[in-house]
């Protein structure tokens, strides 16, 4: 089981420096993928947690390619309903091609109704829109809507794998349908675990494969063990956030991606606190999995 690292792409001090500086931190630790967020639009009901400027995540990891050379780069995730498809299967193919096929794209259905509301979509029909979406970019991909030319990908270079976002049964249901991956973001090992379950349900119920299992997870060591019955897989002692990694690799997970902002704007103008958990957690792992003989 790889891991991977969601890399903060908002506020004022995460300047273009910071940014490469987090790109080469999590290449240089031998992070699989590198994943960035998305929102539009910055409206009061987001803004305390993640302030202005929102970098364009496809933008932003477009030029990071460019600085990287070995790491995956992805979205976790895109709001699909914020995008005209056609416009999401052109830049998602073409940031693919450009990076060598090193692009995953995420995807949710959203949440901020300021900004649905601010871009003029829906909140209501999000999870409609998301498949009718889906559906569309998949069809551009495979050259099959009549009168397009399918020449968004070369033929040796498979699409990019489209992970769902959401932890309701309608993203579970969404990934077995539309997806390669389900991407959950943030739970307790508890709920994973009978998750996984409904999720394994679904695809044999469609009679579809069981998509990868490509969790998002909090990150944050602490010092000594939380007690807390509640407890979100990633927050914890190293002891127990390896315990979680291990649990979510007996689940199937392929990949799992650690989340180390904790939601404190001041926390994105001291990103070396971030690095060391980073470093620490990913050196652990590597020794983790090298004893259990993973």
């Amino acid at each position: 089981m790889r891991l991977g690292v969601n890399v903060p792409n908002f506020g004022p001090a995460t300047s273009v420096d910071v940014l490469e500086r987090w790109a080469h931190v999590a290449e240089g630790l031998g992070f699989d993928l590198l994943m960035v967020s998305d929102h539009v639009l910055v409206t009061p009901d987001f803004a305390d947690r993640y302030p202005a400027p929102f970098q364009d995540p496809l933008t932003t990891l477009a030029w990071l390619a460019g600085r990287t050379s070995r790491i995956r780069l992805g979205t976790t995730v895109l709001i699909m309903p914020y995008r005209q498809p056609a416009l999401t299967a052109q830049m998602a193919a073409s940031l693919h091609r450009l990076s060598r096929g090193r692009f995953v794209l995420g995807v949710g259905v959203g949440w901020s109704r300021q900004e649905f509301a601010a871009l003029g979509v829906p909140h209501e029909r999000r999870g409609r829109l998301t498949d009718e979406y889906l559906d569309e970019i998949h069809q551009i991909w495979g050259g099959g809507i009549e009168g397009v030319a399918p020449a968004l990908l070369p033929e040796e270079l498979p699409g990019p794998p489209v992970w769902i976002g959401g932890n309701s049964d309608a993203g579970i249901r969404r990934a077995v349908v539309s997806g390669n991956g389900w991407h959950p973001l943030g739970f307790t090992m508890d709920w994973i675990t009978d998750a996984v379950g409904r999720l394994k349900a679904f695809a044999d119920e469609a009679g579809r494969a069981v998509p990868t299992l490509a969790p998002r997870i909090k990150l944050r060591v602490t010092a000594e063990a939380v007690a807390d019955p509640e407890r979100q897989a990633g927050i914890g002692s190293l002891e127990q956030v390896l315990d979680d990694l291990d649990r979510l690799r007996a689940l199937g997970s392929e990949v799992v991606v650690l989340d180390p902002y904790h939601g404190d704007p001041a926390e994105l103008e001291r990103p070396e606190q971030a690095w060391r958990d980073l470093a620490v957690v990913a050196a652990a792992w590597d020794d983790f999995s090298a004893a259990s003989g993973a």
